[in-house]
């Protein structure tokens, strides 16, 4: 029978049907290694033997770039040696020694570890930035998740943006300058407040339990705008079909926010949550500028101004680098909660958290 013969089934109007494929012609007495391509023979032969890489020498043009990339790195890397690793090194070797800045480095050990755990400026300054941290992280964040949920639809929120985005990009002493003025017994607000409830006007800076609202006030101001940003982005990038059919379902808007919106936008929670509790527990420069001496009565210290007291106010940088490492500690264990939490309100829509 012929080779190219067409076998058809259910007679002369069944469908053609390809005959079979035949298997590749063997050369007989050959084996399969033998069939290999001579090129991959070659080369297996000559890794068996141990013979030097053959292959291509790089090409000069990326060896150029990668040279060029190298350049481009280095400004960067050289910086961060410089200013972060080096004075992060010094800093941990600092803690164990007594030093003005000018007389010999002495030994101490854990002498400034113990002393600064007992000293009550240290524990003030931890339970006023701790304040400050639960105080503005969930009012600031909560009010930029609103505030992004009412900018979403609307046409003209360009304008809003910038207004609100304007207070990032000013520099903190300018815009702790400005609510100094806002925050004095005569000033703006505390007029306002004497207006409209019939009360004396409020010292915002030198009464002690109104100085650390001040504080949050500002520190909450100043970083909203960036937040509104974030959560914006967010908002537009959940998908409308899940918006559509839970509206179809007859979701109203606040259960398209509870059930809908805020689980979708969670993972970008736990991430501003997370930076902003960093940046609180490092607050300085409000403080510095908006009150005196971190007052009154040390109602405003914080740890790094605690940190800086002690360094460049009284030339004690061990005890200064001391209270730095146990800062860098806190620090840890607070991100080290927020993320063995975060399993229990943040949802991936991937399903994994």
């Amino acid at each position: 029978m012929s080779s190219d013969m067409v076998i058809t089934t259910g007679g002369a109007t069944g469908t053609p049907v390809a005959p079979p494929a035949r298997p590749a012609a063997s050369v007989p007495g050959t084996s399969g290694a033998s069939r290999m391509p001579r090129g991959d023979r070659a080369a297996r032969s000559a890794a068996g033997r141990g013979a030097p890489d053959s292959r291509r020498p790089e090409a000069a043009w990326r060896r150029r770039d990668r040279r060029w990339g190298y350049v481009f790195v280095a400004p960067q890397l050289i910086g961060m040696a410089v200013f972060v690793l080096l004075p992060f090194v010094a800093s941990l070797v600092l803690a164990f020694t007594s030093w003005d800045g000018l007389t010999e480095l002495t030994w101490v050990g854990f002498e400034n570890f113990t002393a600064q755990l007992q000293d009550e400026l240290l524990l003030r300054s931890i339970v006023n930035t701790l304040l400050i941290a639960l105080i503005t992280v969930p009012v600031g964040l909560g009010l930029a998740v609103l505030i992004a949920v009412a900018l979403e639809k609307l046409k003209t929120r360009t304008l809003y943006l910038i207004l609100f985005f304007a207070p990032v990009v000013t520099s903190t002493v300018a815009v702790a300058m400005i609510w100094q003025q806002m925050f004095r017994v005569d000033g703006v607000l505390s007029t306002t407040i004497a207006t409209v409830f019939g009360v004396a006007p409020p010292d915002w800076l030198g009464d002690p339990a109104l100085a650390l609202l001040a504080v949050c006030i500002v520190s909450i101001w100043s970083s909203l705008g960036l937040n509104v940003i974030i959560f914006l982005a967010g908002l537009q990038n959940i998908s409308p079909s899940v918006i559509e059919a839970a509206r179809i379902d007859g979701a109203g808007a606040w259960r398209l926010f509870r059930s809908i919106r805020m689980p979708l936008l969670s993972p970008i929670v736990f991430f501003s949550s997370i930076v902003a509790f960093i940046s609180s527990l490092q607050t300085f420069d409000t403080v510095f500028v908006l009150t005196a001496d971190a007052g009154p009565d040390n109602a405003t210290r914080t740890i790094v101004y605690h940190i800086y007291d002690l360094g460049f106010g009284r030339f004690e940088f061990g005890p200064s680098s001391a209270a730095s490492v146990i800062l860098l500690v806190l620090t840890l264990v607070i991100t080290a909660i927020q993320f063995g939490v975060q399993k229990k309100f943040v949802h991936y829509e991937d399903g994994a958290a």
